[in-house]
């Protein structure tokens, strides 16, 4: 894939999110644990905001959908039906002269250690091994016992715990097909080759949906419809419609149990380009029919009008929120200057509805009242909002410490505040001031968020 018309900022979002408190390199005092991040004050509620609109579209806001949290460690016979035990493996190949360690199947997009501007295998010193295969699941032991017999795997997935439940979810809320069950989980993959910040780690969270179809009707007009909803989602949370496009999967790509496959890739810019951030797939029956195979147990839903029992097909929507998390953190940063100012501005244009703080609050001044007024105002937004108390500084380098971090609205007490009650009300994308009465605030954060 050629290289993305979009630069690479990959690297000044590392530094940005260390500075500011988005994500931090796990263990970081210990010298780091590989591809392993923590998210910090700021991180953690960006995140949050987006697993919560994610919730709210599918599950809130639709009567078809019903939520779960199913557990992470789960019985090793799940893992078996479902063929991780077998088949969730990469091939994998050593290098005996840098001790580097690689996957067979993807040299090209590998830099030999020695010789970053060749790939593993075409520096005259390399010497690699034969590929052998390695499972992508983490192992651990439940319970005092370890044999075999106690061993269990840290989930590389959600899904399964979706499937397993399937029918107590649908008699426990009386749902008829076609309905859905999504969940937010962790889940775990040793992976061989992690890198590229937080796009691929071991350990991520994903955003799940199972959607149960009846085989004998539209099913592809359902798959359809999803698809639609799912791109439609991703562009209202700000990403940039020409940094979307689908990718359907080639025979080669599709698993051998789906009807179709369609990635919904972002665009991150530089080398990496186009990368999945949601796969919207059509399952067939396979997930339920193994699960049934294996367990002994029934898991047909009962038609009672059409006096039909039948295994479901299921269309998949899977989400990674680390990889959407990052997309809105790529797609927001921007440089740019300020008219009339020497000093350019480095502004994160999060959607308002995800930036994890909603306003700033500043007193212009130390005196005449204005910061306790300031901070009357901070704590009567607080009850519905996260905001920002600063008095540090000139008011500029306040209201850049706010753009970056993607803050959209700066509220600032000054003399005239201390006059009539009235404050100024700044605009982070189009730097516009508007004076409003403070004891309106809430209504017209309320009412801008909400646009």
């Amino acid at each position: 894939m050629p290289d993305s018309a979009f630069p690479d900022v990959m690297d000044k979002l590392v530094s940005l999110c260390k500075r500011r408190g988005f994500i931090f390199q796990s263990s970081e005092i210990y010298g780091g644990a590989g591809s392993v991040w923590d998210y910090g004050p700021l991180g953690v509620e960006l995140k949050k905001n987006v697993k919560d609109r994610w919730w709210h579209s599918m599950v809130r806001m639709r009567d078809d959908v019903e939520g779960l949290d199913a557990a992470i460690l789960m019985h090793p016979r799940v893992w078996e039906a479902s063929g991780h035990v077998a088949g969730f493996v990469d091939p994998l190949v050593d290098c005996r002269a840098c001790k580097g360690r690689f996957r067979a199947d993807k040299l090209e997009d590998a830099r030999c250690p020695r010789k970053p501007s060749r790939h593993p295998g075409e520096f005259e010193q390399c010497q690699l091994t034969e590929a052998r295969q390695f499972n992508l699941m983490f192992e651990t032991r439940m319970g005092a016992l370890e044999d075999t017999a106690s061993t269990v795997y840290l989930r590389p997935e959600t899904a399964q715990g979706i499937f397993v439940n399937f029918l107590n979810v649908q008699q426990s809320t009386r749902q008829k097909v076609p309905f859905g069950i999504a969940q937010i989980g962790k889940a775990f993959r040793n992976e061989i080759t992690p890198g590229n910040f937080v796009f691929r780690t071991r350990e991520f969270e994903q955003m799940e949906m199972q959607y149960f179809v009846d085989p004998e009707a539209d099913h592809m007009a359902a798959f359809e419809a999803w698809k639609t909803d799912r791109m439609a989602w991703h562009r209202a949370l700000g990403l940039s419609e020409d940094r979307l496009h689908f990718h359907q999967h080639t025979p080669q790509e599709l698993a051998h149990y789906a009807r179709a496959a369609f990635d919904i890739q972002f665009d991150f810019g530089g080398t990496l380009g186009f990368q999945e951030i949601e796969g919207v797939h059509h399952r067939s029956d396979f997930d339920l029919g193994r699960h049934q195979e294996y367990s002994g147990k029934k898991l047909e839903y009962i038609d009672q009008e059409a006096k039909r029992r039948y295994v479901p097909y299921v269309i998949e929507t899977s989400v990674g929120a680390d990889r959407v998390t990052l997309a809105a953190l790529v797609n927001a940063y921007r440089e740019e200057e300020v008219p009339g100012e020497a000093e350019g501005r480095v502004v994160l244009g999060l959607h308002p509805a995800i930036a994890p703080i909603k306003a700033g609050v500043f007193p212009l001044t130390k005196k005449d009242g204005m910061p306790e007024f300031a901070q009357r105002v901070a704590r009567e937004l607080r009850a519905e909002f996260p905001v920002f108390f600063d008095e540090s500084g000139a008011i500029g380098r306040r209201y850049r410490r706010q753009d970056e971090v993607g803050t959209p609205f700066g509220i600032t007490v000054d003399g005239q505040t201390m006059e009539d009650g009235t404050v100024t009300v700044r605009d982070r994308d189009t730097l516009a001031q508007e004076r409003v009465a403070a004891d309106r605030l809430r209504e017209v954060l309320r009412g801008r968020l909400a646009a």
